[in-house]
């Protein structure tokens, strides 16, 4: 059992954006929204509103991005491995906070999540759900909180597919949400 209650966000900003811009040189995640808000900024601020500590990973190299976060309120992990895949900043953020009760796994191109739909999902690992999940109109969506119970699982995790096979074979808590924002992600210029 944690020795602490703390449940931590987890913001994952170390990926390379190649559909958004195949050579690499503009990151999706400091592209203004109509807002004027860098993507990332507006899902930081969305994710702090929710939950007090934020870990935000990101690339190493990426001191414009990093610095951004910083100046948020995030906690900065660079990841060495960004280019393995999700896992190795996921297992980063998780080892850095391996105390906590528990963890909201947000993404750094989902800008559009309410801060409210993050709480309700905090609560729900605060109630005894192990992994919660928010649904929007019938599809499962992002952000992810998972319970400490599942810490082993999820360090054990590599490659680029996250935590979709522990949310295909373990039970998840579904939260069902008036909120679009938890299936809308910046992929494409379109997007924004």
């Amino acid at each position: 059992m944690p020795e602490t209650l703390e449940l931590v966000g987890v913001l994952l900003a170390a990926g390379r954006g190649q559909r958004f811009d195949p050579s690499g040189v503009q990151n999706k995640l400091l592209q203004p929204l109509a807002s004027g808000d860098p993507v990332v900024a507006a899902s930081a601020r969305n994710l702090l509103a929710a939950v007090p500590r934020v870990l935000a990973v990101v690339r190493r190299g990426d001191a414009a991005l990093a610095d951004l976060l910083a100046q948020l309120g995030c906690e900065v992990l660079v990841c060495d491995n960004a280019d393995d895949g999700m896992a190795a900043s996921l297992t980063l953020a998780l080892r850095s906070s391996s105390t906590a009760a528990g963890w909201l796994i947000a993404l750094g191109d989902m800008p559009y999540v309410q801060p409210q739909t993050m709480r309700e999902l905090l609560a729900t690992i605060g109630r005894g759900a192990r992994i919660a999940a928010p649904v929007y109109q019938g599809q499962r969506g992002n952000p992810v909180a998972f319970s400490a119970y599942h810490l082993p699982l999820l360090l054990a995790l590599q490659g680029d597919q996250g935590a979709r096979a522990i949310l295909k074979n373990h039970a998840v808590s579904e939260l069902v949400v008036d909120d679009e924002g938890v299936i809308r992600d910046i992929d494409t210029r379109a997007d924004l």
